[in-house]
């Protein structure tokens, strides 16, 4: 790569860099609540989410509803649903069920 694009490029990292804003450190693509969901399951369970499953955003008498089963990079599975004004969600285990 010619010297000058190098610095070019170099300047414009820089420059997004100084406003603040850094891929590394920037939010995940997911809705806030599930970063915040996956932050309280690494605390309470030891659990690294890998994904989610069953994504839910309701409003029950007019509160903001929120559901989601978090897939753990161990294999476990957990259920989570937050109603607002609440700050934390409610974490089930999910077990074995037989039919």
């Amino acid at each position: 790569m010619p010297r000058s694009r190098r610095a070019a490029r170099a300047v414009f990292f820089l420059a997004i860099l100084s406003a603040g804003v850094s891929p590394a450190l920037s939010q995940s693509a997911d809705p806030a609540w599930l970063d915040q969901l996956a932050a309280q399951l690494a605390v309470d369970e030891g659990c690294a989410v890998e994904y989610y499953l069953n994504i839910k955003e309701d409003e029950l008498a007019g509160r903001k509803t929120f559901e989601a089963r978090a897939q753990c990079r161990d294999g476990r599975q957990f259920d989570a649903a937050r109603t607002e004004p609440a700050t934390e969600f409610t974490i089930t285990a999910c077990g074995v069920q037989v039919c």
